[in-house]
């Protein structure tokens, strides 16, 4: 059997195997941001299916400009947290974690209920365009560069959703600082031009994140998970790089294991991929494994294909899936059970990847998937 269907302990909490459902854009709230019952069912279904833990879509922490979707969650009020507690208790009763990724959209920002601007480290528009996937939109619209009112609000958003995530019930949250969000545009050349103390080196340009952590972390007391999820990648451009290469990715690691992160997920265009300028020979989980102890979670293409090989590579790793997950909810039972896999149909997306699309493909193609 893989090393893959082994035992892991996180922070205390044993996981029956390394698979990990990654987390997934689904934009299926309602116009309010509150979680529905299809929601619930979505989620549910890996639980049953053998996952050891889930992480959430990504869930905007503040009433302001935290929001980038339409119809994407959030954990900013009572109703939605209720909501929530609704969906742990599911996912709970079939002896599956659930981690709630905390985001806040920054310059990438297709969609708010609450406000027009959009705001990041500085005046700069992502590249390329939104994501027809998670809704059309006419371009990208002019960013604010923060000013210290904006910095408050958005670390008491997180704050505050680290607390509302607790009271949810879940396992622990994850801050999402990666694929171009606010918390990785801080750590990009292209987005963060800041001439001041948060803009510049790696080591100015990761301090906002570094005080988010530690925010996230008192917040969070002994027994909750806090993880952070890093990429130099974003979702509209797969080809940017740190300038400093290697060394700004150990440099953000070392900074991320003495704020006390529970664990780091990294995420690239393939797991295996060696990302880094200067001719490196490592990849983001390779980083992590040599210049810290801090467990790590791998995510980039992962599939049956070469999940054995991902296992034994990153042997202190969990295991996130995404378009497998999606394909296969049930995936490790049907891996232990030598059961056939299905192939991932992007139909069930389009035109937009909602959960009542993909429903409906279901109906539509007799493909629901059921688990006792």
């Amino acid at each position: 059997m893989s090393s893959a269907f082994d035992d892991f302990e996180l922070k205390g909490n044993k996981l029956e195997n390394r698979f990990v459902v990654a987390p997934m854009t689904r934009t299926s709230a309602d116009k309010k941001g509150k979680p529905t019952e299809l929601m619930g069912e979505y989620y549910e279904r890996f639980a049953k299916g053998g996952w050891s833990m889930i992480i959430s879509e990504g869930v905007y922490t503040d009433r302001q400009a935290s929001q980038g979707y339409e119809n994407q969650p959030g954990i900013t009020d009572a109703p939605q947290t209720d909501a929530w507690k609704e969906i742990v208790e599911r996912v709970h009763q079939h002896d599956c974690k659930f981690i709630m990724q905390l985001m806040h959209a920054g310059a990438q920002f297709q969609h708010n209920e609450y406000t027009d601007t959009p705001i990041a480290p500085s005046e700069v528009k992502p590249k390329g365009e939104p994501l027809d996937l998670y809704g059309k939109t006419d371009g990208w619209p002019e960013v604010k560069a923060m000013d210290e009112t904006d910095f408050d609000a958005v670390m008491n958003g997180f704050v505050g959703a680290v607390n509302r995530a607790k009271e949810a019930g879940f396992d622990g949250i994850e801050l999402h600082a990666a694929n171009g969000y606010l918390l990785n545009e801080f750590l990009s050349d292209y987005f963060n031009q800041r001439p001041d103390q948060w803009g510049g080196s790696m080591a100015k340009r990761m301090h906002f994140l570094e005080l988010v952590v530690k925010a996230a972390k008192s917040a969070a007391g002994d027994d909750f998970i806090v993880g952070v999820r890093l990429s130099q990648i974003t979702v509209t451009d797969s080809e940017y790089q740190w300038p400093e290469g290697e060394d700004a990715m150990i440099k953000v690691v070392k900074a991320m294991e003495k704020a006390g992160v529970d664990y780091i997920h990294t995420t690239d265009t393939d797991v295996m991929r060696k990302p880094f300028k200067g001719g490196s020979n490592k990849t983001l989980g390779d980083v992590v494994q040599e210049f810290s102890d801090i467990p790590l979670i791998v995510n980039g293409g992962i599939s049956e294909k070469n999940y054995e090989h991902v296992a034994a590579h990153y042997s202190n790793a969990l295991l996130a899936m995404a378009k497998t997950s999606l394909a296969n909810p049930d995936f490790p039972i049907r891996i232990k059970s030598s059961e056939p896999l299905r192939q991932l149909d992007f139909a069930m997306l389009q035109p937009t990847a909602t959960l009542e699309n993909e429903w409906k493909w279901r109906d539509e193609n007799d493909a629901h998937i059921e688990l006792d």
